[in-house]
């Protein structure tokens, strides 16, 4: 169990403040410790003239967003985790937004320069002293390179390491004691959901990681007339700042200017779904952070929009194998064949090899044919996803952290091509995709790919081939002689063993023969008086060699 340092426990009282000014008594005193003195919810002054209490949800969320960038940033990543929240709770989470206040620009201006050792002046044209945007993590300003492009400049917050390493610290406490005192608590793994935190966010404080990830989808879409990924400014980029082009576009949340610009609506939202399937299926790097402040649209050309993805601090990865399970699983629900879901999990290793399979199928049925009832339109992906993965928990799924994202990333493009263009059938779009896919992963042409991907190789070792085919045939027909000399061996390494066990006995042996012959003979009869014990105790030191030496010489 970890301890509480001075700083912590300060930074303990100050979150039991905002959340007990927040209207969140009742979970101070849920607590193990403080359980006893529950009735003075009803006794604090500040609860005796308080009016009708906002939902829970709402009041986390404020409480979030006053103890500020690192619970904040706790509660995005949480409301990605619907498998442990309850809706009203999850759905108050994905309202926080980015919307911390800046730092000084003078700080700003300092980060920049020792990070280049070169001032404003020599590395810009021109700088904007008010950030375009701030967040919980850095702060984006505008500029103009020397060379006439117009630039973003994302600046990390100045010493915000420590906040966040003292932040998480207190959060293992918390969920330590939340998991040791409560075991509804302790079901939803706290420790595991802040170790998982942990990884997320200090990954996003190194920009050069975030420069890469933009790089490589940059990369993948180059050609894309679906998707377009800004230019990362190498020269301009270190661990702490980083240069991008500045994209010029309006944000996906502006629907109602999207329709006045005469935007294709239906096509733009069966985009957002095709890029989705494409990122996670043909390229298996994938955008994990696609929430609308994240997303705007190029509509220079209203009738072919093309999307601009921003902030590429979270992406996702999914190996060959869980893309194969993942695509299969999709294909069988919406065939209904829920026995080949449960089997598709077995095998997969997504939940225990000794799960019984009909058990399994039978809670799957439960949770999908209700929703099957309703017009595939009006079927949520990403909701039939979430409940599975919340079925899957009754039976010891473990925490997919790649399976989590890809959950996250389908209700966030979900969510967007429905408020885009609400008749979105996502099935219809997805399918084809998939069963595409599949084919590919499996018949003739997989077959082709693959031998094409490793004919170099193939040819590489083709002069090997006729000696490596000898040394094949003269092992097989001497593997008889070889099987006879492993036994002779093993026999000859019985022997020498037993061997060596008789020579450490006989040496015992005449070790205790010695000892008697010492022990008879110590001198006078003086000495003799004096040790009545010693023929005594010749006697039997020499009967014990003597049957050691017996033992010994004997076959």
């Amino acid at each position: 169990m970890r301890l509480i340092g001075p700083k912590q426990f300060f930074r303990l009282l100050r979150i039991n403040y905002v959340l007990a000014r927040h209207g969140l008594d009742d979970i101070i005193f849920a607590t193990h410790l403080l359980r006893p003195f529950r009735f003075l919810i009803y006794v604090l002054p500040w609860n005796w003239f308080r009016s009708e209490r906002a939902p829970r949800g709402a009041r986390i969320r404020r409480s979030l967003e006053d103890l500020g960038p690192v619970f904040i940033k706790f509660g995005q990543m949480l409301s990605t985790r619907r498998d442990l929240l309850a809706d009203d709770i999850a759905d108050e989470l994905e309202l926080l937004q980015d919307a911390v206040p800046p730092f000084p620009n003078q700080k700003a201006q300092e980060i920049i320069e020792k990070a280049f050792g070169r001032t404003l002046g020599e590395l810009f044209e021109s700088f904007e002293a008010n950030p375009l945007a701030s967040a919980s993590i850095a702060q984006v300003h505008g500029a103009r390179l020397k060379s006439g492009e117009d630039v973003v400049v994302k600046v990390l917050r100045p010493n915000i390491l420590p906040v966040i390493k003292r932040d998480i610290s207190l959060l293992y406490i918390i969920a330590e004691w939340a998991a040791r005192y409560s075991s509804q608590i302790r079901r939803l793994r706290p420790v595991e959901v802040v170790a998982e935190y942990e990884k997320t966010i200090i990954d996003e404080l190194d920009l050069m990681r975030e420069a890469a990830n933009a790089s490589q989808l940059r990369r993948n879409f180059e050609y894309s007339a679906d998707l377009y990924v800004p230019e990362v400014y190498w020269d301009y980029t270190r661990k702490n700042v980083m240069v991008m082009e500045r994209i010029y576009g309006s944000s996906i949340r502006n629907i109602d200017e999207l329709k006045e610009k005469n935007t294709d609506m239906k096509r733009l939202a069966e985009m957002g779904v095709e890029i989705f399937f494409t990122q996670v299926f043909t390229h298996n790097f994938f955008h994990a952070d696609m929430h609308p402040g994240n997303v705007f649209v190029d509509i220079d050309n209203p009738v072919m929009p093309k999307y601009i993805a921003i902030d590429f601090g979270i992406m996702g990865t999914l190996n060959q194998i869980d893309k194969r399970y993942l695509a299969e699983n999709f294909l069988a629900f919406f065939q209904r064949d829920y026995n080949k879901v449960a089997r598709l999990h077995v095998e997969s290793g997504w939940v225990p090899a000794n799960t019984r399979v009909d058990e399994f199928e039978s809670a799957i049925r439960s949770v999908c044919e209700p929703i099957f009832e309703r017009p595939l339109k009006d079927i949520s992906f990403g909701q039939l996803l979430l409940r599975l993965f919340q079925t899957a928990r009754r039976f010891n799924m473990e925490v997919q952290p790649q399976l989590v994202l890809l959950q996250k990333t389908l209700l966030n493009i979900e969510g967007l091509g429905r408020q885009l263009y609400p008749e979105l059938d996502l099935w219809t779009t997805a399918k084809p995709f998939l069963e595409r896919w599949m084919e590919e992963q499996v018949g003739t042409k997989a077959m082709l790919r693959s031998f094409k991907e490793n004919l170099p190789y193939l040819v590489e070792k083709m002069p090997e081939l006729p000696m490596m085919i000898y040394e094949a045939l003269k092992n097989a027909s001497t593997g008889n002689d070889q099987k006879m000399q492993l036994q002779e061996i093993k026999k000859m390494r019985a022997e020498f063993k037993s061997s060596n066990q008789r020579n450490m006995v006989a040496i015992g042996g005449a070790s205790l023969l010695m000892s008697a012959f010492i022990v008879f003979g110590l001198g006078s009869a003086e000495e003799t008086a004096m040790f009545m014990g010693a023929p005594i105790m010749s006697w039997v030191l020499g009967s014990i060699g003597s049957a050691f030496l017996l033992f010994a010489i004997q076959d």
